[in-house]
């Protein structure tokens, strides 16, 4: 996988021989984005299973991947595909059950990439022609297997021959925006621009952008979006300014089990990401941090949710529950 933490400064790939180094990847968002770490844990389940003595080790792979990150459910739907898989096969011989293994979690690397090709088909009739698109952290190639939900929905626009640009907002902490959405872009020729974070409402206010589009983490039934921190007061702004606010992410995103955004378990990390850049101090040694790595944007700030099954619009508790059934 390429080592996402490294970019754009250096291009470099890392290899991981057994699960557990698939789970420190995860951890440690040298791989990161949610339809990605959710192909990566089932690449690591079979991976595990290469090395395992018996089939009863499955579980113990299962689990150590489930508790990298807590946020993104598409890693444990993936988890979760994989066992069913799993309890088809676990009577055959273990030779039997890794090849099985690998093959399912092979499928679900090229069904990632065709659902991100469809959302981005059914999104790009959204995108206005001739204006700019505001997108937050990166929901590009890298946060899927391939393609994208949020950028995958801005490559769509261009490929059907839409001019437009895309102004990618910084993303602190990590800066996903600036060290990845324009390197995804500029990979692609599309005109990109970075801005800070705190500039969104300027440029919201000016009439320049024509949408924001953004990937999700996990959706509850009602509509509530977790995605990377910040996205909820840009969905704000842009209600404010009367500006149409996309959500595109694949079926696997929505968490029907949560009444509400209230529900969804919200990442923290080190303090260490607020306080440093690139291991750099830019506040004072011991500062007290809080560091979120996602928020929840009510509903009704959203004006779409564009999926590899079509577009879903308000009240969502009945679309997007008629969207599954």
């Amino acid at each position: 996988m390429i080592d996402q933490t490294k970019l754009p400064r250096e291009e470099s790939y890392v290899t991981c021989t057994d699960y557990q180094q698939v789970a420190e990847a995860i951890r440690s968002m040298v791989i990161r984005g949610a339809p990605a770490i959710g192909v990566a844990a089932a690449m690591g389940i079979a991976l595990g299973m290469q090395h395992a003595e018996s089939a009863a080790e499955f579980e113990n792979i299962c689990d150590a991947l489930a508790r990298t990150r807590p946020t993104a459910v598409n890693l444990f739907w993936a988890i979760d595909r994989m066992r069913r898989r799993y309890s088809e096969v676990r009577h055959q011989p273990i030779d039997e059950i890794r090849s099985e293994l690998i093959a399912a979690a092979q499928q679900l690397r090229l069904e990632d990439i065709a659902i991100n090709e469809c959302i981005g088909r059914n999104g790009a009739s959204l995108i206005p022609d001739g204006k700019t698109v505001l997108t937050h952290c990166n929901a590009g190639a890298l946060a899927t297997a391939g393609y994208g939900t949020a950028l995958g929905v801005i490559r769509a626009a261009v490929a059907s021959g839409k001019k437009i640009d895309v102004f990618a907002g910084e993303t602190r902490p990590f800066l996903q925006g600036a060290r990845l959405t324009v390197w995804e872009l500029q990979h692609d020729h599309i005109p990109a621009t970075l801005i800070t974070d705190n500039m969104a409402g300027h440029f919201l206010h000016l009439g320049r952008i024509g949408c924001v589009v953004v990937g999700a983490d996990r959706i509850a039934s009602n509509g509530d979006v977790a995605n990377k921190i910040g996205t909820y007061s840009l969905a704000v702004l842009a209600k404010e300014n009367a500006v149409p606010f996309y959500v595109a992410a694949p079926i696997s995103t929505l968490d029907l089990t949560l009444a509400s955004g209230d529900q969804i378990p919200i990442e923290q990390r080190s303090a260490g990401e607020v306080t440093h850049v690139h291991g750099v101090p830019i506040a004072p040694e011991g500062t007290p941090v809080q560091n979120p790595a996602f928020d929840v944007t009510p509903h009704r700030y959203v004006t779409a949710i564009v999926t590899e099954r079509g577009i879903f619009r308000a009240p969502y508790a009945e679309s997007l529950r008629k969207l599954v059934s």
